[in-house]
């Protein structure tokens, strides 16, 4: 163990020589003073949680020597098989490696931690016993979290690394535009490039400077994420073996954000084409390409547990670029996709729990939203504000809710969604 770690290490060195750092995410763990957590980035996998943390070590080197610094990338098929017994004799070799260490804070960064059997053990004794600062990322929401709230509990806090929001796919693109006056040029510049965000999508490779990736090329790209998450994160860590229908159910489920999915319909759907397969595994299916971060479901909002288990459930994919990559055209789904970002916005400003809503006289609302503070919001999407009667029916469905259920809502249309979900639009 200790021959690998050095090569490890020397690779590492190689790695911060010539990191440049890309562009600064708006995502950071937060600084907790004198409480100490162990910290724990969790998302898809391509989001950037690996440059998030070469990031932070950027910034350590500034002040910390390369050699209290440990990183270690799990995704490395020289690592693999690992359980919780060679985790902590790697970590071992790092302090024999240098024994003053024993003496120091040190800073622990291990990438795809959910690949190690047990890891969160030797996390909790190296924390416990060590002076340490532990950073973590992974891409399985259930899996880590499920650890979390067991053997770290207490000692842990977990953030989501999502692909590039809006304004930060503006800077990656350089595409600047004035925040103090909202008039008509600079909306229609921004909304411009909304349609062009909502095209592409936020994945940071597909968008790197220099790239101007074609659209095919994209696409492969996309697809290609999308595959690697079915494969890795979903059939090898649940032990699927019909691979033809994980992928299926991904790719309905892709195809169809912003719209209703019932297991029983999607179930009926797959017997006509002679799958053979339970509800409950479909069920499970659908947790695990949730926990996965590639597809989310959004329940009903509602007293009744009844009404909420036998209403459908509403879809939204990790990113449009990703729904784009599996659709003819952007057009004629624009609006779906527009309601897919406001989603991703409500999850990336941690809203703690998002829901639809449904009136008394079943009359639609998009989002009916809890922020960390315990106040509920609600959130009706309209892409094309020109169509009069979509827009009275939308208008129609939010008054109705307000009425119902006491809580002022908003219309979020291209105009209004910059100075609503954007830190650096609002006054």
């Amino acid at each position: 163990m200790s021959e690998l770690l050095k090569v490890l290490r020397e690779e590492f060195r190689e790695k911060m020589a010539t990191f440049t750092g890309g562009v600064e995410r708006d995502i950071s763990f937060p600084n907790f003073n004198n409480i100490e957590k162990i910290m724990v980035a969790i998302g898809m996998r391509r989001t950037g949680k690996t440059y998030l943390l070469l990031q932070i070590i950027r910034n350590l080197l500034k002040d910390v020597p390369i050699s209290r610094i440990l990183y270690i990338n799990f995704d490395d098929d020289r690592l693999l098989p690992m359980a919780q017994q060679e985790l902590g004799k790697l970590v071992d070799a790092f302090y024999t490696l240098y024994p003053e260490n024993h003496d120091h804070l040190c800073y622990l960064f291990f990438d795809e931690i959910q690949n190690v059997d047990q890891w969160e053990r030797v996390m909790r004794r190296y924390f416990d016993t060590k002076k340490v600062k532990i950073y973590l990322t992974g891409s399985s929401a259930k899996l880590l979290n499920k650890e979390i709230h067991t053997s770290l509990r207490g000692r842990s806090f977990p953030i989501e690394v999502w692909p590039f929001g809006f304004e930060e796919f503006l800077k990656v693109k350089n595409l600047e535009t004035s925040r103090e006056l909202m008039g008509k040029i600079t909306l229609d510049k921004l909304k411009g490039y909304l349609h062009l965000y909502l095209n592409q999508g936020g994945f940071p490779e597909g968008l790197s400077p220099g790239q101007n990736l074609a659209e095919q090329d994209r696409r492969d790209l996309l697809q290609g994420y999308v595959s690697t998450v079915i494969e890795q994160d979903i059939m090898e860590r649940y032990n699927i073996t019909n691979k033809s229908l994980i992928k299926y159910m991904v790719k309905t489920l892709l195809k169809n954000v912003g719209c209703g999915f019932s297991v029983h319909k999607f179930f009926n759907d797959l017997k006509s084409q002679s799958f053979s397969v339970g509800k409950d595994t479909l069920y499970n299916y659908l947790d695990y390409i949730s926990d996965a971060y590639l597809a989310f479901t959004v329940s009903l909002y509602d007293e009744s547990l009844r009404k909420i288990q036998t209403n459908p459930r509403k879809i939204y994919a990790i990113d449009t670029g990703v729904v784009r990559a599996y659709s003819l055209g952007l057009n004629q789904n624009i609006g779906h996709h527009f309601e897919n970002l406001v989603y991703l916005d409500l999850r990336r400003n941690r809203y703690e729990e998002v829901c639809y809503y449904l009136t008394k006289t079943r009359k639609e609302v998009d989002f009916m939203a809890r922020d960390g503070l315990g106040k509920w919001h609600l959130y009706q999407v309209c892409w094309n504000m020109d169509d009069r009667e979509t827009l009275e029916r939308e208008t129609a469905a939010l008054k109705e809710a307000e009425k119902e259920l006491g809580i002022k809502g908003e219309i979020i249309t291209p105009d209004s969604y910059f100075t609503t979900f954007l830190p650096s639009f609002k006054s």
